[in-house]
């Protein structure tokens, strides 16, 4: 792959730029980081830590050492381990920029790793998260949450807000395009003809109405519609079994109601495994399926596993791409 892979530092008070130095020493590589965070600390962090990786400024480039895009002023004594408000606009500038990046082409894909929503809040942003900055900034109508490791994949209809306006939420609309983004995922694992499971919202997807009518009203007229478009899609179906099925093989992707439903699953397999994947963007989006863990930041303990699977995984579907010629 010729083109780099834009890692963004995420938030400075996280664990983000030990993620990020660590990353820099993995041997193999699908393609090359261009990370987009703070070059003092990413070195500060890199002797700390007593590894071996040079950073370099992006804009004048060292044989064998990784370069760093730096957007802003050089962070001064950034805190470890607790909310800031500069700290929180800095990762919001490390997204933005590599958002710019990935949408010009100058980049193959981005990997993002964690911030923390409070910080944003601090920072004066109402963003909630990633997902939503991507929708705004990256120019996408309508963009879905995928989760994925090696044996399950889920898609979410809603994604970061109270459960009780999640419900709410929940439209035939908002169905249908989760349904229609899980097989556009799927396929970006390289999935020829995607089998779609969508979980339902009531317990043992509402027993027939008994338990609630949106499984009747809502999701199951979704459901036809997409396969009135040729989509390979069954549900409603219980949503504490759904996954188990998928797990073993029934199914390629599942469908997801809300956050924790689909996200529980996942990340119980265990999260250095586990992918955030962004779909509906024009380019190509990972992150780990993990937070900031101010707990343990600066202790020098964070496992890099997640970050690491999360490029690759943007490696190999943005070659998916270019395959097809999206």
């Amino acid at each position: 792959m010729s083109k780099p892979i834009a890692v963004t530092m995420g938030d400075p008070s996280g664990i983000g730029p030990e993620l990020c130095v660590k990353l820099a020493t993995e041997p193999v590589l699908p393609a090359a980081p261009l990370i987009v965070g703070d070059l003092g600390l990413l070195r500060e962090t890199a002797g700390r830590l007593g590894l071996d990786v040079a950073f370099t400024d992006e804009a004048q480039p060292q044989a064998g050492a990784v370069p760093v895009l730096q957007p802003g002023a050089p962070l001064v004594d950034p805190p470890v381990g607790r909310v800031d408000p500069v700290c929180g606009r800095a990762a919001f500038d490390y997204v933005t920029t590599a958002i710019d990046l990935a949408k010009s082409g100058t980049v193959a894909a981005m990997v993002t790793a964690p911030i923390n929503k409070e910080s944003l809040s601090a920072a004066g942003l109402s963003y909630p998260g990633h997902t939503e900055i991507l929708a705004d900034r990256g120019g996408a109508e309508r963009v879905a949450m995928m989760l994925a490791n090696d044996e399950l994949r889920t898609v979410l209809v809603t994604i970061h807000m109270r459960l009780r306006d999640a419900i709410d939420a929940i439209t035939r609309e908002a169905v249908l395009a989760a349904i229609r983004f899980a097989d556009e995922g799927a396929r970006g694992y390289g999935v020829a003809a995607p089998r779609i499971a969508v979980a339902g919202l009531n317990p043992h997807a509402g027993e027939g109405g008994l338990f609630g009518p949106e499984e009747i009203e809502i999701i199951a007229p979704a459901i036809a519609a997409a396969r009135a478009e040729g989509l390979l899609v069954v549900g409603p179906l219980a949503g504490d079994t759904v996954f188990m099925q998928a797990r073993q093989g029934r199914y390629d992707v599942v469908v997801a109601q809300y956050h924790d439903q689909g996200l529980i699953p996942v990340k119980y397999l265990g999260l250095e495994n586990g992918v955030n994947v962004t779909l509906g963007l024009p380019f190509v989006r990972t992150s780990p399926d993990h937070g900031t863990a101010f707990d343990i930041a600066g202790q020098g303990i964070a496992d890099p596993a997640s970050l690491i699977v999360a490029f690759r995984h943007a490696a190999r579907m943005a070659s998916a791409r270019r395959a097809d010629g999206s």
